[in-house]
């Protein structure tokens, strides 16, 4: 998902907000490790009913790991980026890591390549390069390609003058 700031208040400075797709929510989540757990314990209930002894101790191992699995996955959708344009700098800031990459706005070109099966999308300039955008959608890339290059080539038009 990518969220366009423009500047506001007249200051010449745009920022983009990358984060991935999240379908479910913190309360969806609950209910789905719930609704798991449920199932399982249930499906144990029969098969130890039945005879298998063993049921209930594998659905005891079975339902935290898969709710551990789960939260684990939901977690990584917290990763995002934002890029932060203006008349000195363009700024790429990882977080939650927060890590933060700086580029002159003059020297920097967008590029969009292909390798390991995707397209990546690197920002490259005095011989650094830096993927951004590496949780995204093809699609959703292909669109900050296209955005980043108007807002540089904007950019770049205004130190000219």
């Amino acid at each position: 998902m990518i969220v366009l700031r423009p500047a506001l208040g007249g200051l010449p400075c745009v920022t983009l907000w990358l984060r991935p797709n999240r379908v479910l929510s913190r309360r969806g989540l609950r209910r789905l490790i719930l609704v798991l757990a449920t199932l399982v314990l249930m499906t144990a209930g029969l098969g130890a009913w039945q005879g298998n002894v063993f049921a209930p101790l594998f659905a005891l191992i079975e339902a935290p790991a898969v709710a551990i699995a789960l939260s684990v996955a939901w977690r990584a959708g917290d990763r995002s980026e934002r890029i932060t344009l203006d008349a000195e700098s363009l700024e790429v800031q990882t977080l939650p890591g927060r890590r933060c990459v700086r580029f002159q706005p003059y020297w920097v070109r967008v590029l969009l390549e292909s390798g390991e099966g995707r397209y990546r999308l690197l920002l490259s300039s005095h011989g650094r390069k830096l993927e951004v955008g590496a949780f995204l959608a093809e699609e959703e890339r292909a669109e900050l390609f296209r955005k980043l290059r108007v807002l540089l080539a904007d950019f770049q038009s205004q130190q000219r003058r």
